[in-house]
């Protein structure tokens, strides 16, 4: 059985640097929190329970995380060490390895973080440091060995003699501590230091000290344990997670046309064969099925798109779309609408909260909410299901094989039956029964030879206003 592991994010920090009113690991990465990015991580890692360390503007990062983590609360920003010791109001039943990460790495993942953990069970150590050799250390905290080579402390480069910052073997905050002795020791930390703050690196010297058994595990792909500190520094990061995500995609068999245009979110799922066109974005916990395609100039976010459909220039919101269905361009599906198998939403076409049966066809300029649509059914260019009577929403049916002509405003709520026909230009306000047609028009009238009396009326009026 496997033991047991936990995780802490330190995510209490303002980052003054983003010049933002959020906090530093509420910024947004494709659509997901940066500090969510690393709980993600750490999950995926298996830690169960994590602990989210909060302090500026903690009720804003509980708002964009996932209730499923537990939050700490720093109060005073007394630095990493400090923060990590607040984890303890929610993790002190807790026994066993605890990773212990910044909120601010946001190509973090989880065989990193699994690999280190690993490490920290294998060797049955009490402190696992991550760390990266750099050419140019610039900024890091440097790790420091003992005479028989072993890792005995970590000096903050603010601290750091001439020599030590000749180092570059670094600390990119991220740990693995046995849980008992990270919360024993830290209480010891001193807050003796260039920023007056207690550090989180100056565990790796109390676990040694204390005769503890303390390891570092060197990760060559330095990237992934990359913090930012500006927004500059967050697109770059966002840039090459953007870029991971879809060499990910594109060798389990999807089709990027244009890499430097798609945007793909960390939770996407997309099938195989699915082709993704250029300017496209899709966000959330969105699955694409096999061989649709998507795009150009698309934006989805939290969808279920099935297989074999076209997805053009459109906007889709909370969405289920079936099989076979084809979606565009222009058109704005909106929250809890379904497209069932086949059918076919035109251009400039807005579907809202609505089911659009198998084989339907909606193709242009039409609004359809709170609205249930039948298989087979056509519904005309320019029709409207008018749902809100300033008070309350309403819903329409129309029923399976339903005809709707264009220009038709249908008055919710409304029964359409099966196989009814609505006359173009209809306005609908009573229901209408299977197969009967129904016309809500003036009667048309037509009067010969009318235009040319009244084109000469026209004309003198106007010449007769010229000589006035």
């Amino acid at each position: 059985m496997t033991e047991r592991l936990a995780g802490i994010v330190l995510a209490a920090g303002k980052g003054t640097r983003m010049k933002s009113d959020l906090p530093k690991c509420a910024m947004p990465v494709l659509g997901v929190p940066l500090g969510g990015l690393v709980g993600r991580a750490m999950r995926q890692a298996g830690a169960d329970p994590i602990a989210f360390v909060v302090g500026h503007r903690g009720d804003v990062m509980r708002d964009v995380l996932s209730d499923s983590y537990l939050y700490a609360e720093q109060t005073e920003q007394k630095g990493t060490g400090h923060a990590a010791m607040m984890a303890e109001q929610v993790l002190s039943e807790y026994e066993g390895p605890v990773l212990v990460s910044a909120g601010d790495l946001p190509l973090i993942d989880g065989a990193s973080l699994k690999k280190l953990a690993d490490a920290h069970r294998t060797g049955g150590n009490h402190a696992t440091v991550a760390t990266v050799v750099f050419d140019d250390p610039t900024g890091y905290g440097r790790i420091l060995r003992d005479a028989k080579g072993q890792p005995c402390a970590i000096v903050e480069e603010k601290d750091a003699t001439p020599e030590q910052r000749k180092l570059k073997e670094v600390c990119v905050s991220v740990y693995c501590f046995d849980a008992k002795t990270l919360f024993r020791l830290l209480p010891t930390l001193s807050a003796e230091n260039a920023q007056g703050e207690y550090y989180l690196t100056d565990m790796l010297e109390a676990v040694y000290k204390d005769g503890g058994k303390v390891e570092t595990v060197i990760f060559e792909d330095a990237a992934v344990m990359t913090g930012v500190n500006d927004r500059w520094q967050l697109a770059l990061a966002a840039k090459e997670l953007r870029l991971r995500i879809l060499e990910r995609h594109a060798k389990a068999g999807v089709t990027i046309v244009d890499p430097d245009t798609a945007f793909i979110g960390p939770d996407v799922v997309l099938g195989m064969d699915a082709v993704i066109h250029p300017n496209t974005v899709i966000e959330g916990e969105t699955h694409v099925g096999k061989a649709t395609e998507v795009g150009p100039n698309t934006l989805i976010r939290d969808c279920s798109i099935g297989d074999g459909c076209e997805i053009l220039m459109s906007h889709l919101n909370r969405a289920k779309v079936a099989d076979g269905v084809r979606v565009g361009p222009f058109a704005n599906i909106r929250p809890h609408a379904e497209l069932r198998a086949g059918a076919k939403i035109g251009n400039f076409v807005e579907i809202k909260n609505a089911v659009i049966g198998e084989k339907s066809s909606v193709s242009h300029l039409t609004y359809i909410g709170d609205a249930e649509v039948g298989a087979k059914a056509n519904i005309g260019a320019g029709t409207i299901t008018c749902n809100y009577d300033g008070f309350l929403k309403h819903r329409t049916k129309i029923g399976d094989g339903a005809f709707v002509g264009s220009n038709s405003t249908l008055i919710a709520p409304v029964e359409i039956g099966a196989g009814a026909i609505i006359a173009a230009g209809s306005v609908i306000s009573h229901d209408v029964e299977a197969e009967a047609l129904a016309l809500g028009r003036a009667r048309q009238e037509v009067k010969p030879e009318w235009a040319p009396h009244f084109r000469a009326r026209k004309i003198a009026e106007r010449q007769n206003q010229g000589s006035n």
